[in-house]
């Protein structure tokens, strides 16, 4: 697991709950069935309004980015990809048919086939450049789905605060369930505020910084195929490749690759 998104949670629910300590109060005072299916039914079902099922499961299947340890596989992509060009500069690109298959990346070894089965570089490009495109907005849209989540969950919760104050305008005899029962009420402000906060906006941004990691190796594994597709000396691809590096490559490489 991610440490840093273990440490989140860890240290943000933990300052709450702490801080509601020392306070005074207790954490069965933060306990509220009503309040959490309030806040999260309702933060569901606006989400489910405002997007398609189809980046609702995008999003579902993006939110391993969130939690999975992240990794930089471009060294090792760019040794492998080194080799490749090595065998195709002394054999030819169609020594790489029965090697391409077994690429560690999936989309190492599509690009490979491309090269092998004489696609030109234009063609090449374009192809796998909208593969790419179609991972960046993939993760783009799961970003924007949470980050909606994240807009509608305090919005909720006050709705639940409402809800619950409704209830005790009409039982203002008892004194003592009136204040017992705004306490309540207010559980579902801090249920939303907090999801909103701790969870859904900050889901949010980390899969799409995932996702520009992923875009960046992808478009390395891209300027590879297509060096050695050129027949370009390894030591010239190395040194190309580790400008694409995510540790090393700006913005500009992602945005004029696909111009």
């Amino acid at each position: 697991m991610d440490i840093s998104t273990l440490l989140g949670f860890i240290i943000g629910f933990g300052a709450i709950l702490l801080g509601n300590a020392l306070e005074g109060g207790k954490i069965s005072q933060l306990t509220a069935p009503t309040a959490a299916l309030i806040v999260i039914g309702g933060t569901i079902g606006a989400v489910l309004i405002q997007h398609p099922m189809e980046i609702i499961k995008a999003s579902m299947a993006n939110l391993k980015l969130v939690f999975q340890p992240p990794s930089d596989p471009s060294q090792e992509l760019i040794e492998e990809i080194v080799k490749y060009a090595t065998i195709a500069r002394k054999d030819g690109i169609l020594a790489l048919e029965p090697l391409a298959p077994k690429a560690t990346d999936p989309f190492l070894a599509r690009a490979l086939m491309m090269a092998v089965d004489g696609a030109d570089s234009k063609q090449m490009r374009e192809v796998l450049e909208q593969m790419i495109h179609h991972v960046e907005q993939s993760g783009d849209d799961s970003g924007k789905c949470f980050e909606a989540a994240g807009g509608y969950a305090p919005t909720i919760g006050i709705i639940g605060a409402v809800l619950g104050l409704i209830q005790v305008m009409q039982n203002l005899t008892d004194i003592a369930k009136v204040g017992e029962g705004i306490a309540t009420a207010f559980v579902a402000t801090i249920y939303g505020v907090a999801a909103a906060n701790i969870i859904f906006l900050p889901f949010g941004t980390k899969i799409k910084l995932r996702t520009r990691e992923l875009v960046a190796v992808k478009t390395l594994i891209l300027e590879g195929a297509l060096s050695i597709q050129e027949g370009m000396n390894p030591k010239i691809v190395k040194d190309r490749l580790a400008s694409f590096a995510p540790g090393h490559h700006g913005d500009g490489h992602g945005k004029e690759g696909g111009a």
